[in-house]
C-alpha cells in the first residue's frame, strides 16, 4: 500500500435521530466511540483519527488517548467529513484511508485490513467495500439492511435499501444469492477529494446512501466478501443493549 500502510478515519457526529449522543453512550464502562477506536487501532493503520463536529466528542476522544479533529457541522455524510480531514492532514492523492463508522463497536480489525488491501490490489478502483450473504427473507426486505449487486469482477453495480436482486417469478426463498453491504469503505484520497467536491446526487438523496454518488459519477467500487462476520452496529437503544450483552 502507498507509504507502507493506510489511514483510518472515524467520523463521529453529535446528532443522531434514533439515539441521541450515541457516540459517547456508555458501553461496558467506556464510551462506544472508544470501542471503535480500539478496534481500529488493532488493525495496524499508520494513524487512526476521529473526525467530529462536536467539542464534547473531541474532548472525550482525547481523554481516552485518541487523536481528534474538529470538522464542519454542515457535512451531509461521513465521506464529506473525511474529505475535510484528508485536506487538514495533507494526505497525498495516492494514499488509502479507511472509513470506520463510529457506531461499529464490534468491527473486526481484520475487515479493516481487508478493505484497505482490496483497494490496494485493484488499482482501477476508486473505493473498496465489503459484503456478506443475506441470510433471511426478513433481512432481505429490511430497508436498514442495504443490499449490493456486483458484476462478475466484483465491481458494484448498485446499492439499495430495496430487496435486490428481486426474483421476478416470486421463487420461495427469493433472497438466495443476495448480498448485504457492510458499511466499511476504503478510498483513494484522490477519489475522496473528487467525491467531496460533488453535490449529493439524485440516487444518493433518494436512497440516503452516500456510495451512490460515486457510482453516479462513474467511479469504480470494488466489493469482496468480508473475511470475518461484522458485529452489529448501534442505531437505537435496543441495539446498544444487544451489543452490551455481547460484550458481557
Amino acid at each position: 500500500m502507498p507509504g507502507g500502510g493506510f489511514y483510518v478515519a472515524i467520523p463521529a457526529r453529535a446528532a443522531s435521530s434514533r439515539l441521541p449522543g450515541k457516540a459517547l453512550a456508555d458501553l461496558g464502562g467506556k464510551p462506544m466511540l472508544q470501542w471503535v477506536y480500539e478496534k481500529a487501532c488493532a488493525a495496524g493503520a499508520r494513524a487512526v483519527i476521529i473526525a467530529t463536529d462536536d467539542v464534547a466528542i473531541a474532548a472525550a476522544a482525547r481523554r481516552f488517548g485518541a487523536t481528534a479533529r474538529l470538522t464542519s457541522t454542515t457535512h451531509v455524510s461521513g465521506t464529506d467529513r473525511i474529505g475535510e480531514l484528508a485536506a487538514m492532514e495533507g494526505w497525498a492523492d495516492e494514499e488509502i484511508v479507511v472509513n470506520v463508522q463510529g457506531d461499529e463497536p464490534l468491527i473486526p480489525p481484520v475487515n479493516i485490513v481487508q478493505v484497505a488491501q482490496l483497494l490496494a490490489t485493484h488499482p482501477q478502483a476508486a473505493l473498496a467495500t465489503l459484503s456478506t450473504p443475506v441470510t433471511s427473507q426478513q433481512e432481505f426486505l429490511d430497508p436498514n439492511a442495504v443490499k449490493v449487486v456486483t458484476d462478475g469482477g466484483g465491481r458494484a453495480l448498485y446499492f439499495s435499501r430495496a430487496p435486490i436482486p428481486v426474483q421476478r417469478d416470486g421463487v420461495a426463498g427469493g433472497f438466495a444469492g443476495a448480498r448485504r453491504h457492510v458499511g466499511l469503505y476504503a478510498y483513494r484520497v484522490a477519489a475522496l477529494r473528487r467525491l467531496t467536491a460533488l453535490a449529493p446526487s439524485p440516487l444518493e438523496r433518494a436512497e440516503k446512501l452516500e456510495q451512490l454518488r460515486a457510482l453516479e459519477h462513474g467511479l469504480i467500487i470494488q466489493v469482496a466478501e468480508a473475511c470475518a462476520p461484522p458485529g452489529p452496529d448501534v442505531n437505537t437503544a435496543e441495539d446498544l443493549r444487544r451489543v452490551a450483552a455481547l460484550i458481557g
